[in-house]
């Protein structure tokens, strides 16, 4: 029996992902119960810590679901444990339903032969006394910050890179026990984290069933999907759980069996051929495909993180937006070709440009250093009007005054809306 492929164009497919993510239509409802259907939408939320405008998870969170109280997001996370943090394409927030896709992780890590696992499983072993040592203090007096964790008189073997982690042995053996599920952050102390037993952070009600590959695989693998809308076994790879998804083909197969998947295939604008290999879509957001293939659609104007989860894959964004976006934050100021904490505009079901802000809080401010529009973006007035309402928008969200523009540095198109 021959396989059914549904054709659909890429501009259908991106109004899919982008409504998926919670770009566009309604937004959630304010409160904590909307802030966890965002993150059961998306699968993961990442952390960085940066603050050069906002913490991503919060802006994240603000581009779906507006204005909120950042205590209800903390309260989800170290109150009512709804989320926990942990690693899904980097670290994130994860939902803890979610908890036996993460524990194969946390039961296998670190797995694999690669010189870097083999490296680590001998320097785990090496340092068992480090690792024990750390363990009962935890035990003893959790949760504590990493500063309070010292390793005096234990002699460890050294942990040596070539990056930043060079030497850092008590947080090198901290980030592997949480890895592998024996801590976790129950809280955090002014941006620090506070680590305790794994046992005393998750609720009762953490589910426990314990998961083979085969059945992670496909759960995690569907989740990919309808985070995704439309999704290619590349796109999977890259997305929610990044690079573990052993078997991935044989995932997708049975889910395709099962109903849960159908095939797609993605026709761009410029092109009249389809893209190459199978895409799937959810059987799940067929009505929604519908619904946006007839006309219902209901598109934003947003500025996104610059981790955002619909841009955190930069071969996808390119190839469905048309938009190379690279982070400059490790870029020496001179080499910056946009700025250093740049946040993509997002109009509709296009990526038109970037925002270069930072926020003086001493000041209540929202500086604006540079507005950038890509070539072609729209010069029309209500889409001037339209980014400049984002930035405003952003603006009173962070609890900004007034906003700062460098009129010099914005697209004379938008000018006048920009100031």
């Amino acid at each position: 029996m021959a396989t059914m492929i549904r054709p659909i164009s890429l501009a259908l497919a991106r109004r899919l992902a982008i409504t998926r993510q919670r770009l566009a239509g309604p937004r959630p409802a304010p409160g904590p119960a909307g802030l966890l259907e965002v993150a059961r939408d998306l699968g993961c939320i990442q952390l960085d810590p940066i603050n050069a405008v906002d913490r991503t998870h919060r802006l994240v969170c603000y581009s779906r679901a507006g204005h909120f109280d950042g205590g209800q997001l903390d309260q989800l996370v170290y109150g009512d444990r709804q989320l926990f943090e942990y690693w899904a394409h980097c670290a994130s927030l994860v939902l803890t339903e979610d908890y036996p896709l993460h524990h194969l992780m946390m039961r296998r890590y670190p797995g694999g032969d690669s010189a870097w696992s083999e490296r680590t499983r001998q320097w785990i072993k090496d340092n068992a006394k480090l690792r024990r040592f750390l363990l009962a203090e935890i035990r003893k007096h959790g949760p504590l910050p990493s500063r309070l964790l010292v390793e005096e008189g234990l002699d460890p073997q050294a942990w040596v890179s070539s990056g930043w982690t060079s030497g850092r042995n008590v947080s090198r053996m901290l980030d592997f026990l949480w890895i592998q599920g024996k801590i976790m952050v129950a809280g955090r102390a002014g941006g620090q984290k506070l680590w305790d037993l794994a046992e005393r952070v998750l609720p009762e009600w953490t589910p426990r069933q314990r998961l083979g590959e085969r059945a992670a695989v496909r759960r995690a693998a569907e989740k990919a999907v309808r985070a995704l809308g439309v999704a290619s076994p590349r796109d999977i790879n890259h997305h929610f759980t990044r690079d573990r998804y052993p078997g991935l083909p044989r995932a997708l197969a049975d889910l395709e069996k099962q109903g849960r998947l159908v095939r797609v295939a993605v026709t761009p604008e410029s092109s009249g051929a389809p893209w190459k290999g199978p895409h799937y879509a959810h059987a799940d957001d067929l009505p929604a495909l519908e619904r946006l293939a007839n006309g219902d659609w209901q598109p934003r104007t947003v500025l996104l993180s610059p981790f955002d989860n619909l841009i955190c894959d930069r071969q996808r964004t390119q190839q469905w937006f048309d938009f190379d976006f690279r982070i400059e934050i490790y870029v020496p100021k001179h080499k910056r070709k946009y700025g250093y904490y740049v946040l993509p505009i997002l109009h509709g079901d296009r990526l038109i440009g970037r925002v270069d802000p930072l926020m003086d809080r001493a000041r209540s401010r929202l500086i604006v250093n540079a507005v950038y529009a890509e070539p072609t973006a729209p010069s029309d007035r209500a889409t001037a009007n339209a980014v400049a309402g984002a930035v405003e928008d952003l603006a009173r969200f962070l609890g900004a005054r007034d906003i700062g523009y460098d009129r010099r540095r914005v697209p004379a198109a938008w000018k006048a809306a920009l100031s």
